[in-house]
């Protein structure tokens, strides 16, 4: 199933346009969060400190996920601009369709992702070496 240039353009536009309003929601309750907080900013003596730094590191981590993902979107325009956007960017096959409408800006297929996900979970359950840290 091959996808028209137009609809693929339209649907990277549409997750880039909630993606930016994701990232303006978001930044709006990171600062409600802190302007909630005061000027108290001695989260280790104030007994609602940790929550408040818990939920601040929250919605700053959703950010900058919400961020990364706006950085993919815009690549995957680009790539569509260069004629590469169905195209993995490890293997050289065509992206499915199917993945692309789950993922718009995804740059690979199916199996190269799976095989890097399964080299980042081998790395992340390897024993740290005592000098690690």
């Amino acid at each position: 199933m091959r996808m028209h240039e137009s609809v693929v353009r339209e649907l990277l536009d549409t997750q880039r346009q909630a993606t930016m309003d994701r990232i303006t929601a978001l930044t709006l309750e990171f600062e409600g969060i802190v302007a909630a907080a005061g000027s108290n900013v001695d989260d280790e003596h104030d007994p609602e400190g940790s929550t408040v730094a818990f939920e601040r590191a929250q919605v700053a981590a959703r950010r900058d996920e919400a961020r990364a993902q706006l950085d993919d979107l815009e690549q995957a325009v680009a790539r569509l601009d260069a004629g590469t956007y169905s195209v993995c960017e490890r293997c050289n096959a065509v992206i499915a369709a199917e993945r692309l409408v789950a993922r718009p800006g995804a740059r690979t297929c199916v199996r190269c992702a799976a095989s890097s996900s399964s080299r980042l979970r081998t790395a992340q359950d390897r024993p740290r070496e005592s000098g690690d840290g």
